[in-house]
């Protein structure tokens, strides 16, 4: 669950302990796929009055294409969270979350959703020494080498015809 009774923080700090579905609206807009549910942990504990602050962890897995051979790829996504809320709208830190004066419950999807848009990966790889594709004829490089000819550059061509015309143990 997301949303914590802020209520419950007269007894001391409330653990958070909840998931949204890969598919929830609350995520809209994410650049990346997700491929398993988004696990939201933590602690909330109030820092004054109409002051709160959550500390914990967003875990999930992003599912994308290696950018190199297009591989689709799941990527675990880790992110650690520490985020402010307040009810004074004039706060002078521009990274505190303003909630409503004299609330009683407080919504973190927002919050979890702005997270994962920051931390989410933008390219991936299937492995870090991926050959990726031939840019002549496309075949995947981890599975083989290709069949195209390597392509000479013409500018090359005055230095190749030097190079020929030196003796063989000259080379």
């Amino acid at each position: 669950m997301l949303r914590v009774n802020l209520r419950a923080l007269e007894h001391g700090s409330v653990e958070i302990a909840g998931s949204l579905a890969p598919d929830d609206p609350r995520l809209d807009g994410l650049d990346v796929e997700l491929a398993k549910p988004v696990k939201v942990t933590g602690q909330l504990v109030g820092v004054g009055p109409g002051r709160y602050y959550w500390r914990g962890e967003v875990t999930t897995t992003a599912r994308g294409q290696c950018r190199r051979c297009l591989t689709p790829v799941d990527v675990a996504v880790a992110v650690p969270v520490g985020v402010m809320f307040t009810e004074d709208p004039s706060a002078d830190d521009p990274s505190a979350w303003v909630i409503e004066p004299n609330a009683t419950v407080l919504d973190l999807s927002q919050p979890v959703r702005e997270e994962l848009i920051l931390s989410a990966p933008t390219y991936v790889l299937c492995r870090d020494d991926c050959r990726g594709l031939c840019p002549g004829c496309g075949e995947d490089l981890n599975v083989g080498s290709c069949r195209c000819r390597p392509s000479t550059d013409p500018r090359w061509g005055s230095l190749e015809t030097l190079r020929n015309a030196l003796p063989d143990d000259s080379r």
